[in-house]
């Protein structure tokens, strides 16, 4: 699946490329660290890729950077995100969309995203920063997550926590599923 029209492809060709010359890597190894094909990397650092949320994640865990470094903008001053605005990233795998509405500054360590679902396909989830730890509560629909060995049920107003660090899913049980994600990572 390629990107909403809103995606930031512009913000991150040049995030790829800042944090890559920040590591000190060529495209070659980011793209061998990733497991992404070259020919791919090169198109999302000019711009004209389709980057599905697993390549990002891929990305930004072989340069050692959240998701949101990838996909944000840096803002100042008060910032409202409109529903169905913000940059908006789909899952290659599921019907799966994050959009994310809140990064996490150096000091604070946390990403909040809005993240919408439809039931089918499951979108599964590489393990995330050492020591990460997911936060779901869903705000309407019926949503299985976490842990593939632990994952648990959630409604509407539901909360669940796990370990962000190691392979997680998402999974849609009815229509129009949404739920609010904070990320923290160290």
């Amino acid at each position: 699946m390629s990107p909403e029209p809103a995606a930031p492809l512009a913000t991150i060709a040049a995030a790829l490329r800042r944090e890559r010359e920040r590591v000190g890597i060529s495209l070659t190894e980011l793209a061998r660290r990733a497991g992404v094909a070259k020919s791919t990397l090169s198109q999302l650092e000019s711009g004209t890729g389709n980057p599905s949320v697993e390549t990002l994640w891929a990305l930004g865990a072989a340069l050692g950077v959240p998701f949101s470094r990838l996909v944000e903008p840096d803002h100042d001053g008060v910032r409202v995100i409109r529903a169905g605005d913000g940059p908006r990233v789909r899952s290659e795998q599921a019907d799966f969309t994050g959009t994310l509405l809140s990064p996490g500054a150096a000091h604070l360590r946390r990403d909040v995203y809005l993240i919408e679902l439809e039931p089918g396909a499951v979108r599964a989830a590489d393990g995330h920063t050492p020591r990460s730890v997911e936060h779901v509560v869903v705000a309407a629909g019926r949503l299985r997550v976490g842990p593939e060995a632990a994952s648990v049920e959630l409604n509407p107003g539901d909360y669940a926590t796990f370990p962000g660090d190691a392979p997680h899913r998402y999974e849609a049980l009815a229509p129009g599923t949404f739920a609010v994600l904070i990320l923290e990572h160290p």
